[in-house]
């Protein structure tokens, strides 16, 4: 029955070839979405295992980050870059969940989640999440969930406004675009937790700065960041 199952997928994917989203090369059978030597070659920062990495000091004297990492490097024709498009524009939401859970078992084993209470990614606003039709940073956290074991909170920070697109800004126009632009929707529900704030690309770390100065306006709460990829100069 497997010999006949094989030879089947073997023709559908004469048909309708299944290629790695990172290197774009064909998948073996036993391959999904990524293949494996792009799972091997894709360089890890091994930031979570370093307090002061230079994710971690993009916040220092900007606001009070606990601990903050990446999973890979965001560079121009890098493999983690094309899966990010891949996962932003082209709605490939398998990919943030897939790369949520690889991640998520390098935080979980090092320890970086051990005081974690509360996975939050980084809010889109309602108008741009509904004409993508999801929010990159929720699969992101849902794959990091599904291996910590920790819940995921979608709705108690909110984006109250449209933020322009950060390409091509300088550092404080990044700022200003996403100044007072969070807010806290029930402060209660978050009061004294350790959060992880999830986002799939920090580059200036404005829109994490803005997110996390609204976080810790609620008593007790700190913060810290991962995302999927750290956009390096």
């Amino acid at each position: 029955m497997s010999y006949i199952y094989n030879l089947w997928d073997d023709f559908i994917s004469l048909l309708f070839p299944r290629l790695c989203y990172a290197c774009g090369n064909h998948l073996l059978r036993n391959e999904n979405l990524i293949c494996t030597e792009c799972y091997v070659v894709i360089p890890r920062t091994n930031y979570h295992k370093e307090d002061t990495n230079p994710v971690a000091q993009l916040f220092w004297g900007r606001c009070m980050i606990e601990k903050a990492a990446a999973f890979s490097f965001y560079n121009k024709g890098s493999r983690i870059r094309n899966l990010i498009h891949n996962l932003k524009y082209k709605g490939i939401k398998e990919i943030g969940y897939e790369l949520g859970r690889v991640y998520g078992l390098s935080l979980k084993s090092s320890g970086f989640t051990a005081d974690i209470d509360l996975i939050i990614p980084v809010p889109l606003h309602p108008t741009k999440k509904r004409i993508r039709g999801f929010n990159q940073s929720d699969t992101i956290s849902t794959g990091i969930a599904d291996v910590t074991g920790l819940p995921v909170d979608t709705t108690s920070l909110v984006r109250t406004a449209v933020s322009a697109t950060q390409t091509k800004r300088s550092r404080y126009e990044r700022w200003t675009n996403v100044e007072g632009i969070f807010r806290v929707t029930d402060p209660e529900i978050i009061m004294g937790r350790h959060i992880l704030l999830v986002d799939d690309v920090i580059t200036t770390g404005s829109t994490i700065e803005s997110c996390a100065n609204e976080l810790l306006k609620v008593e007790g709460v700190r913060v810290s960041v991962v995302a999927l990829a750290f956009a390096v100069n």
